[in-house]
């Protein structure tokens, strides 16, 4: 199966990434053929510091190495060294209802979290749609809130093909496991908009105040406590044993301990559970023309396909060169 997706650079991933995402894309790796790309055309819709896109660029690809992706199984590229994908975007633009992209969810949602409404939010859709078909992808990871974007990529894909041919494969979701939502230090889902993540790559004295700082109730010592409304007790059983989750889970209900205690554990366990990536992570910062070749490798071959498909589709809408 071809598995395709992309990663917006935004910044140090946390918890929730990794455990929502970034550890099922590593697992699919095995027996699948995985296009993961650097979304930086879509970064562009939030972040316009060229330095600052570089950097969380490069971020991205540092990340996806040290947390496990394997070069010579999965293809890790950098959206921009494709840039057939902005004339597929075109294309699509042109067979995309209006009425299709005034229904994505997404876009209200960014609006209403303060991003400016310009076209390239609002077209946000066939762009991800692009990306998607150019690959000829089977299989897009995704977690339930981002259903929609592979529903319209599939109608864009329909009435492509319905018009002009069969040229896409319309692809089918991955549905990601959503029990892994992973709660922030506020208890809200964790995200950067929220600023309540908690880094993948955070150690030391700001892994331990972040942990810390986690919202508990006023509940007594003495009292017993719910563990499933508990953000320290959710974000313990992420990282510990299935055993010591027991365990834990007997004490809340038992009464007797504070919530001190088990945020102590859990700074352990994550620094224990994080260690040899952020280890991994440092390697690679001294090896940057390691990533480089990584990244410029991952383009090649994924533009070599892209290219292919892009003679497909200028063939069967007319937009054949002239020399």
């Amino acid at each position: 199966m071809r598995i395709l997706s992309g990663t917006q650079p935004s910044g140090r991933p946390h918890l929730g990434n990794y455990y929502g995402a970034i550890r099922q894309y590593i697992s699919l790796q095995a027996g699948n053929e995985p296009f993961y790309f650097i979304a930086s055309y879509h970064a562009l819709t939030a972040v316009q510091e060229p330095e600052l896109l570089k950097e969380y660029t490069l971020g991205v690809a540092l990340d996806f190495l040290a947390l496990g992706l394997d070069p010579d199984q999965a293809t890790l590229f950098a959206q921009q060294d494709v840039p057939e994908v902005t004339e597929l975007t075109w294309i699509l633009s042109c067979v995309t209802p209006m009425g299709l992209l005034e229904r994505a969810v997404s876009y209200k949602d960014k609006i209403a979290q303060g991003l400016t409404p310009s076209h390239g939010l609002f077209a946000y859709p066939v762009l991800q749609a692009a990306d998607i078909l150019i690959y000829l992808s089977d299989l897009v990871p995704v977690g339930q809130d981002q259903r929609q974007h592979i529903e319209m990529t599939r109608d864009i894909a329909g009435k492509f093909n319905q018009q002009f041919g069969d040229v896409f494969t319309i692809p089918d979701p991955y549905i990601l496991d959503d029990t892994a939502v992973v709660p922030g230090t506020d208890g809200r889902k964790m995200s950067k908009s929220y600023g309540n993540e908690i880094g993948i790559f955070d150690e030391g004295k700001t892994l331990k105040k972040k942990i810390m700082s986690i919202v508990t109730d006023s509940a007594p010592v003495e009292a017993p406590k719910d563990p499933e409304r508990s953000t320290p007790f959710l974000l313990l059983r992420l990282v510990a044993s299935a055993e010591e989750t027991a365990e834990w889970e007997a004490r809340y209900k038992a009464g007797g301990m504070g919530y001190g205690e088990v945020k102590k554990r859990l700074v352990e366990l994550i620094d224990e559970s994080f260690a040899p990536f952020r280890e991994r992570r440092r390697e690679l910062e001294s090896d940057l023309d390691y990533v480089m070749d990584v990244l410029g490798d991952g383009g090649r071959r994924a533009r070599a396909v892209a290219q292919e498909v892009m003679h497909r589709v200028r063939e069967a809408t007319g937009l054949t060169t002239t020399y």
